[in-house]
């Protein structure tokens, strides 16, 4: 059965499974240099992505469109013939004594060929089943749970047995939706936006790129627990307004109201914002002293222990003496120091979290319910190299020199100039992080590098650089090291590594590791002669693309943006022939 999953609004892409094997999954941000999060352009994008990969798109079985809202209805509005069109999909969420996997039908259009129509399933659903089916332990026949936090929803939590082929609701753990975190700091600088004249695709890429900026903003903070209190406060004050408490009566903490609202499937989706903006007008009263940063940083850190608080009291009630595995999906699930504490709470005998948490994932989990529904496989067989080819067919720009060249000069290249390198090599990445396919790579051991490629990508100075690192070493180097690798985890540096590569240790002494094995990728062979050179098993590695758009699409964008000496990819090394690196 060839299976298409379409998800046409924000993260827009395109997947094909075929019978459980994963074809190729392309995101709109991937095509062109265009915009992080961009939506497909139009629904005739789908049957041109499908030709370009060489499916002709008569031969799809089953075209399948993943659930969105409006204000007003199940619908994301898109463009058909170069005109507004709105196409009906499934709800958003799925109701809490519903069936998580309900299939939609529609006859509102034709994607091409004898498949007439769509099916659709709930937004829920695609990062539910996109999550389990690409686990180890879906490919094992285990069952599992499933935790899922993204922008619009609250925290929910599923079970998947594989027995009876079931998935259903354990339950609605908090009331507060997963942007909260975002909306909070939209209450500061340097996240507030006001423009004069907001256009409405802009104000949602702002949106969403806040979470992961925030994250790395927060390093330049610390944690005060004796605001926690003060935070809890304010939150309860507003659900406890919404569950009917009057004025003068005791209001209960925000952790105790948090549960009896999430049984109740009650929700303020601006909850966050409104204290955040109650904050910011009021800090001087309510936390004062407190920087920005401080309060970013403690808010993640007590939506991350509030978080673990009510999983916690989950899963021991309905797991008094197992430990299950957990999948982990939606767009909180990218935040690492909150994956890093779920995994090392001990509650679980497995954590994983798919390389596509957030949206950029929605193709894949769309065409993974219709893969379970009605093709009967509950594990996909995926490799994370999945995204669009290179282009351009490896024609030497302007100005650039072009030689063959393996990867072991590729890694002498990096130890003996100590410049960074882009890498572009077969098939993109699928999700969010440069995996080493779409890389810059760097020497991690000059204590200027994180400033220099900051600087090189216009990116603010307090952003982190990856490690990339040989599995067979990172528990040397990294606390705890292990297998990570898709950067979903922090780390920290161990004993003295933090002096000898010093570029990729973050604000707060962390790291977002990517582990790698030398048959991965042609980045892993790089770092593997890059190891064998100078003794140092780790290279920064930050995503090739210019700032705000989407990975570099062929080498010709990469040598117009030209802040590299060499460009390396797939065994041709193209030089700058006027490079001036003072000027670079």
């Amino acid at each position: 059965m060839l299976i298409c999953g379409i998800k046409a609004s924000h993260d827009g892409g395109v997947a094909v499974i075929d019978g459980n094997r994963l074809v190729f999954s392309i995101e709109a941000e991937k095509i062109g240099n265009a915009f992080r999060y961009s939506p497909l352009t139009g629904l005739e994008q789908v049957t041109q992505l499908l030709t370009g990969q060489g499916v002709d798109p008569a031969d799809v079985d089953q075209f399948v469109v993943d659930g969105y809202w409006t204000d007003d209805a199940a619908v994301v509005r898109t463009r058909r013939s170069g005109a507004p069109f709105t196409l009906p999909v499934a709800p958003y969420l799925d109701a809490p004594d519903g069936d998580p996997l309900r299939r939609y039908t529609f006859g509102d259009h034709d994607f091409a060929g004898p498949a007439t129509g769509y099916a659709s399933y709930h937004h829920t659903a695609n990062h539910l089943i996109g999550a389990y089916c690409s686990s180890p332990f879906a490919a094992r026949g285990e069952d599992g749970l499933v935790l899922i936090w993204d922008g619009g929803m609250t925290l929910r939590l599923y079970q998947v047995d594989r027995r009876l082929s079931t998935v259903r609701m354990l339950g609605t753990l908090l009331p507060m939706i997963g942007s909260a975190f975002s909306d909070f700091c939209a209450a500061f600088d340097p996240f507030r936006y006001t423009p004069q004249a907001p256009d409405p695709e802009a104000v949602v890429r702002h949106s969403l790129s806040i979470a992961g900026k925030a994250m790395a903003y927060a390093a330049l903070g610390s944690v005060h627990e004796d605001a926690f209190g003060v935070i809890d406060g304010l939150l309860a004050e507003r659900f406890a307004a919404a569950l009917g408490l009057r004025r003068g009566q005791q209001t209960p903490s925000f952790q105790r109201l948090a549960g009896k609202m999430a049984a109740l499937s009650m929700r303020i989706p601006d909850s966050a914002r409104e204290v955040g903006e109650q904050v910011a007008a009021e800090r001087d009263t309510l936390l004062p002293g407190l920087s920005n940063a401080d309060l970013i940083a403690t808010f993640q850190e007590y939506l991350g222990r509030l978080l673990l608080h009510r999983l916690t009291e989950v899963v021991r009630r309905h797991y008094p003496n197992g430990h299950p595995p957990l999948a982990m999906a939606g767009g909180c699930a990218l935040n690492i120091k909150w994956n890093r504490a779920i995994r090392d709470s001990g509650l679980f005998s497995e954590v994983w979290v798919p390389p596509f948490p957030n949206d950029s994932g929605a193709a894949i989990g769309t065409a993974s319910c219709e893969m379970v529904s009605r093709g009967g496989h509950w594990a996909l067989d995926w490799n994370v190299y999945s995204g669009p080819d290179l282009v351009g067919g490896g024609a030497v720009p302007a100005g650039w020199s072009a030689r063959p060249c393996d990867e072991r000069e590729v890694a002498a290249i990096l130890h003996q100039e100590g410049d960074p390198i882009v890498v572009l090599s077969g098939r993109a990445e699928i999700g969010p992080r440069a995996l080493g396919n779409r890389s810059i790579l760097a020497p991690a051991v000059d204590p200027l590098m994180k400033d220099r490629l900051n600087e090189a990508k216009d990116r603010a100075y307090y952003r982190p650089v990856a490690p990339i690192c040989l599995a067979s070493r990172a528990s040397e180097v990294f606390d705890p090291g292990g297998d990570d690798r898709y950067m979903l985890f922090e780390h920290r540096l161990r004993n003295g590594w933090d002096k000898r590569i010093p570029a990729i240790v973050h604000l707060d002494g962390t790291a977002r590791l990517q582990t790698i094995e030398p048959t991965d990728s042609s980045t892993g062979r790089i770092l593997e002669a890059y190891e064998q050179l100078s003794g140092v098993p780790v290279l920064c590695n930050t995503s090739a693309n210019l700032n705000g758009r989407g990975f570099f699409p062929d080498v010709r964008t990469a040598a117009e943006w030209g802040r590299t000496r060499h460009i390396w990819s797939d065994g041709t090394l193209y030089t700058n022939l006027q490079w001036d690196r003072d000027a670079s």
